[in-house]
């Protein structure tokens, strides 16, 4: 039997497993979940249906369009559909060891998917970003928030799935005024093969980095497009995602003064076209690449230096490109690493 054929029958035994698992777990959950169906009904809710599922990095989920908006029944406080931090937990606190989540009587808010590793709505929280988001409290900013519009979950315990690895922030300490304005593009080694890529830079295509500056505050733009093989399906269509980072640092106060993040989905065409150009180039018709883009997180107020440092580089999770950026440099197991796929290919 071939090692490939080993392999996918190993993959089929898996999901099997896994859906005869997440089977079981709702069976368990049954009157929890006709529990949940009477309050939703109690507060007047209709929905067509609503659908619920066990995902082993969650939980019990609870599904349905709209439905934790309408849970939450407060509108975003901005127009860019984000919902003020605090405004949420007067209604669903948070808790510091239960990062990603808004805690309520009787289900638990999330935070967007765009949060989890690979942006995919089904797996763990990616570190180290919401831990550090949901612990932020800063007396002269105002936090800002995307949540999982679609789904709550109804388990309300401290139950966790725990991945141990961790991403940390790069050192930088250059001062902002004086980084020059005009834009960088950053790729992978060009000799490392595509699931080196995959493995060891985070699926990560290149990373775009811009500068300008006007009326004393100098703006910075971040794009980082993944490779072609990371793709989301909303609404039956096809995207490819790519995490996208402003920021304004006021030069005469010496601080950033605003910091958001969104996610830009291309269409196919539009990530081909897109990937290899960079924020200055436009086509011979002018027109700029309009991605889709849906904005997941904000922050209004005092930011310091470090702290942008350390959220850029947990938002772009384990990429080390954004490392070098701010630090000149591979971390130190990422070069290491690059080395001795180098050494092994020169020996054969």
């Amino acid at each position: 039997m071939s090692d490939d054929l080993d392999i996918e029958l190993l993959k089929q035994k898996y999901l099997a497993d896994m859906a005869e698992h997440a089977r079981l777990e709702l069976e368990k959950s049954a009157e929890l979940i006709n529990q949940f169906r009477k309050i939703v009904t109690s507060k007047g809710i209709i929905f067509d249906s609503i659908t619920f599922d066990y995902v082993q990095t969650i939980g019990i989920l609870a599904t349905a369009p709209g439905l934790a908006r309408k849970l939450l029944n407060i509108s975003p406080s901005e127009r860019d559909g984000l919902f003020a931090f605090d405004e949420i937990v007067q209604m669903f606190p948070s808790n510091d060891s239960q990062e990603g989540y808004f805690i309520g009587k009787d289900c638990m808010l999330m935070a967007h998917p765009c949060f989890r590793r690979r942006m995919q709505p089904m797996a763990n929280w990616a570190p180290r970003f919401v831990a550090q988001f949901w612990q932020l409290d800063l007396p002269n900013c105002k936090k800002f928030i995307a949540i999982d519009e679609d789904r709550v979950r109804i388990n309300v315990d401290d139950s966790s799935y725990m991945e141990l690895d961790t991403w940390y922030g790069a050192p930088f300490d250059e001062d902002i005024t004086k980084i020059e304005n005009g834009i960088v593009k950053l790729r992978p080694p060009l000799d490392l093969k595509p699931h080196h890529i995959d493995m060891f830079f985070a699926s990560t295509y290149c990373l775009d980095i811009k500068w300008s500056e006007a009326y004393r505050i100098k703006s910075f733009q971040a794009l980082e497009i993944k490779t072609e093989e990371t793709q989301l399906t909303i609404e039956n269509e096809i995207y490819y995602p790519a995490r996208y980072l402003h920021a304004e640092f006021d030069i005469d106060a010496g601080i950033f003064r605003h910091f958001d993040g969104a996610i830009q989905l291309f269409t196919e065409d539009e990530y081909f076209r897109r990937r290899d150009l960079d924020f200055n180039i436009t086509f011979k018709d002018q027109e700029h690449i309009k991605a889709r883009s849906i904005k997941v997180f904000k922050l209004n107020g005092e930011i310091t230096v470090d702290l942008w440092v350390e959220l850029c580089c947990q938002f772009f999770t384990a990429n080390p490109l954004t490392f070098e950026y701010f630090a000149g440099v591979y971390p130190a197991h990422i070069a290491e690493i690059v080395d001795t796929v180098r050494k092994r290919v020169l020996s054969n």
